[in-house]
Formats: structure tokens, C-alpha cells, sequence
């Protein structure tokens, strides 16, 4: 299992083995590059997100306007570089949200056997729904806002997270370092997060990665069908939607927030991969 692969403390050089391969090299520069340019926009643009110039109206790319602008005149790139941050953002925070739940659902699942039968049924039964269906219900019942997004998307992926650690768990409950420390009446908390969470970091910092992808692509997804966060906050998501109206005359518009989800979606993929090869034990005698 790569639940017991790696501890923390056995990837001391992790950052230097992911660079030594041109794949996962790649997915990091790229990844944060992306990240950087998010958080540097107002030094990287001397325009406003939100400024209409009708008189430039759907102006094609130029030294003025790198990227060309839509059809309220807003310069595609400025929108691009604010359209990242909340993109990210909200695929980070559904990171974080996806992975309390599912560690809580997995721990409880893998460690105490009464649970485990009812709490898998009910991971079973949300992964049973396609992804975007879901999140659509959710956010039709919660209502639209960036915050119900990321809870919708949390709720969504948390049981992906939540197979990882029951999986993982059912492996070093049984452990002999596990058993020695409930016979020595070690608090159940303590086991859980000091025995089984430590053990289990790296599968999770990978299944982390493949979340955060995913969440950009159905952010993106919901934004594009109108119940996602408000058409007022630019997000890659809605660019696109706008621009598919323009889809012939000014195709700048839908290419570049389209351009920038595949590079940010395949190279949190490729970092993913160069995670899961190097901090998977079986895979990583092979490199």
C-alpha cells in the first residue's frame, strides 16, 4: 500500500527528486507560475478587472492589450491573471474542505470495524453520482456564492479522499506498533492522528493534487453553466462563457481562460504523478 510508503521525515530531498524528472520538473514550474502570476496581478497589469472601455470593444490582441478585449471592452488578460486567483482560491479552499471530511470519514471507516459498513455505504453512495450533477444539486439547494461552491465541491470529492485513508487505515490498524499501543491504553486520538495520520501524509499530499485539478475543471464547469459564483467575479469559468458568444468573431476571448485551465489542469496532473512515483515505494524502485 502507499499508505505506509513514506513518513515525512523519509523525503528529506522530495523537492530535488520531483526536479531531477522533466515531467514533474514541468507540473511545478508551471503550477507556480501560474500561482505567482495570480498573486502578482496588479504589478503585472496596469488595468482594472471590471474597467469597460466600449470604444475598444472586442479589440483583438495588441501591444495595448496583450490578450484583445471582450465585449464590454475589459482587457482579457487583466481578467485572466484576477480570473486565476479566484480559480485557485476556490480550488484550494475545496482542497482543504474535501480533505477534513474525507480524513474524518476514512479514520472513522478504517479504524472502528462497527462503523465501517455505514460509513462506506455512504461514500458509495455519493461517488455514485457524477461529479458535476452533484455539485450542481448541492448548489442548487445551498444557493449560488463562492462559498456554497466550495462546499458543494468539498462534499463532492471528500469521499475520494475518504477511500484513500479508510483503505490505508485498514492496513496499519493492524500493524504491530498500532496493536502495542492500544494494549498500553493509548487514547484512540492520539493513535489516530500520531500512528495512522503521520503514516499516510503521502497518499493524501497526491490524492491532494488530482483533487485540486479536478475542482478547477468543475469550478470552471459550474461557472460556465451559470450556478457557479456570481458572473460579476471573474473566474476562467465564466470567460469562457461569455466567450463562446463570440466564438467566431473574437475567439481570443474563450481561447486564452481555456488555454490557461488545460496548462494549470495537466501540469497539477503531471506534479501528481511525480508525487504518487516517487512516494509510492513499489513505483519508486523502478525510477
Amino acid at each position: 500500500m502507499a499508505a505506509i510508503a513514506t513518513g515525512p521525515g523519509k523525503t528529506p530531498n522530495l523537492l530535488k527528486r520531483l526536479l531531477a524528472r522533466p515531467t514533474s520538473a514541468a507540473g511545478l514550474i508551471t503550477i507556480t507560475l501560474v500561482v505567482l502570476a495570480a498573486i502578482l496581478a496588479p504589478l503585472l497589469t496596469a488595468y482594472n478587472p471590471a474597467q469597460l472601455s466600449i470604444v475598444n470593444r472586442l479589440s483583438p490582441p495588441s501591444p495595448e492589450f496583450l490578450l484583445g478585449t471582450d465585449d464590454l471592452g475589459r482587457d482579457v488578460f487583466t481578467r485572466m491573471l484576477y480570473a486565476g486567483r479566484t480559480s485557485l482560491s476556490v480550488a484550494f479552499a475545496v482542497v482543504i474542505v474535501a480533505s477534513l471530511l474525507g480524513i474524518t470519514l476514512g479514520l472513522i471507516a478504517g479504524f472502528f470495524r462497527k462503523a465501517d459498513a455505514p460509513v462506506s455505504r455512504l461514500i458509495d453512495a455519493l461517488m455514485a453520482f457524477p461529479d458535476i450533477l452533484l455539485a450542481i444539486a448541492l448548489v442548487a439547494a445551498l444557493g449560488a456564492s463562492a462559498f456554497n461552491v466550495v462546499l458543494a465541491l468539498g462534499i463532492v470529492y471528500a469521499p475520494r479522499m475518504a477511500r484513500v485513508v479508510r483503505a490505508s487505515t485498514l492496513v496499519i490498524r493492524e500493524l504491530p506498533y498500532v496493536e502495542a499501543a492500544r494494549a498500553l491504553a493509548v487514547p484512540t486520538r492520539v493513535i489516530l492522528f500520531r500512528h495512522v495520520l503521520r503514516n499516510i501524509t503521502s497518499p493524501l499530499l497526491v490524492q491532494g493534487t488530482f483533487i485540486f485539478a479536478q475542482a478547477i475543471l468543475a469550478e470552471a464547469g459550474l461557472s460556465f453553466l451559470g450556478v457557479g459564483i456570481s458572473p460579476d467575479i471573474p473566474t476562467w469559468g465564466t470567460m469562457i462563457s461569455v466567450g463562446r458568444q463570440f466564438m467566431n468573431s473574437a475567439g481570443w476571448i474563450l481561447f486564452y481562460p481555456g488555454l490557461a485551465i488545460v496548462v494549470t489542469v495537466l501540469a497539477l496532473q503531471l506534479l501528481g504523478d511525480g508525487l504518487r512515483d516517487l512516494l509510492d515505494p513499489r513505483l519508486a524502485k523502478d525510477i
